[in-house]
């Protein structure tokens, strides 16, 4: 039989994190062959040079593409997304991919989505319908839902909104989240393995902290950074490891912040990057998940860990009762924290349900894969799936 090649595009170490139990899938299948393109921070020292991670992992790189330019402006980004768009249609060219699989809304992936598109390979598109709607992702999220020809959402709820872009029923499918997969079968560390293997001490309780900008909003990333680190600068009892933001605009000033503020601290850590297993061991043992991080959304619930998500980068997510919403200020932060602490909010942890899925959602994903793709039944040329609504 012969096999049908699937690509799997990766950017950001996160994003490879969610696909990876996706990709040990495609490897292992016996009709789909496995492409990989690897691009954006995964290339880039400043972010970790995260690729060597997809390679420890015994995944081979079919492409490595550079379009990182040192700038986190609008401009620096938007020539990286050129460079992105002209890169991908090179790329598709060599590896001739039978299908596209693409995660999310970040704006390297939109070019890669694009140049799919103008070459005609069919695309799955991963987490669509859902809203974010302090970033600019959101409107990047459902440009890619109609470039899609596969559609793979999270929740029923995120289902429904793909079909009211216009997408048939029949290629939406609502499997849940991998980030949920991850967290529920990964074997994860104690708090002394991961103190071990990252070498610091997190005493007896700590914070594990991921703040991005809010890419909606102009310059407000280092005055919300900063109302973030008076606050936690009040909590003296808690160690704070942060996780260090991405390439999107103004990234670098969080980054700078942090730094500041860790060389001023003997009781905080940051780190530029972690492979997924030591992220979600934090995050297991600690005592909340702080900042903006769609994580604390998806992943952190089936831990039963409290999110105290600042701002409106996650804005309009579907969320467990485990998660805090707060404005970005230092009182409001420290009004928020005092949540958690609380009897009434600690017995909602014990018994609660995550909206993203019961954990098997990539298993999903290829059977579906396997059965379109082996069909060979697959027409493009998509007409618009009409709703009946009152206007």
């Amino acid at each position: 039989m012969i096999e049908k090649k699937v690509c799997v595009v990766t950017g950001t170490r996160a994003e490879y994190g969610i696909l990876k139990p996706l990709i040990k899938r495609l490897k292992n299948s016996e009709f789909l062959q496995l492409q990989i393109i690897a691009t954006g921070m995964h290339l880039s020292p400043e972010f970790g040079l995260t690729y060597k991670q997809i390679e420890a992992d015994d995944f081979e790189i079919d492409e490595k593409l550079e379009i990182l330019i040192s700038s986190d402006t609008p401009v620096g980004v938007s020539k990286s997304m050129g460079l992105a768009l002209i890169s991908f249609s090179e790329a598709y060219e060599r590896l001739n991919p039978d299908m596209v699989v693409i995660l999310g809304d970040r704006y390297e992936t939109f070019a890669a989505m694009s140049a799919a598109t103008v070459a005609n390979i069919p695309i799955a598109h991963l987490h669509g319908g859902e809203i974010t709607e302090g970033a600019f992702d959101e409107s990047f999220r459902h440009s890619m839902s109609k470039m899609s020809y596969l559609h793979f959402t999270s929740t029923e709820e995120y289902r429904k909104r793909v079909i009211q872009l216009g997408e048939s029923p029949k290629r939406v499918f609502n499997v849940g989240a991998m980030g949920v997969e991850n967290t529920l079968n990964l074997e994860l560390l104690s708090k002394s393995e991961i103190e071990e293997k990252l070498e610091i001490d997190l005493g007896e309780k700590y914070s594990v902290i991921v703040f991005h900008p809010v890419t909606l909003e102009n310059n407000t990333a280092e005055n919300q950074i900063k109302e973030l680190l008076e606050a936690l600068e009040e909590k003296k009892e808690l160690i704070k490891v942060f996780i260090k933001g991405n390439s999107d605009t103004s990234g670098r000033i969080i980054n700078k912040e942090i730094d500041k503020y860790v060389k001023n601290d003997n009781k905080s850590y940051s780190f530029k990057s972690l492979a997924l297993e030591y992220y979600l061991s934090l995050m297991k043992n600690s005592k909340v998940l702080i900042g903006n991080s769609s994580s604390g959304i998806i992943e952190a619930p089936s831990l039963k860990i409290p999110t105290l998500n600042i701002g409106d980068r996650q804005k309009g997510r579907i969320k467990a009762e485990s998660v805090i919403d707060c404005i970005p200020e230092k009182k409001e932060i420290l009004k928020s924290l005092e949540i958690i602490d609380r009897e009434e909010f600690k017995s909602k942890l014990k018994n609660l349900n995550n909206p993203y899925g019961q954990g098997n959602t990539s298993k999903k994903i290829i059977k579906i894969l396997e059965n379109i793709l082996l069909s060979q039944n697959i027409d493009l040329k998509k007409k618009f799936y009409d709703i009946e609504f009152e206007v």
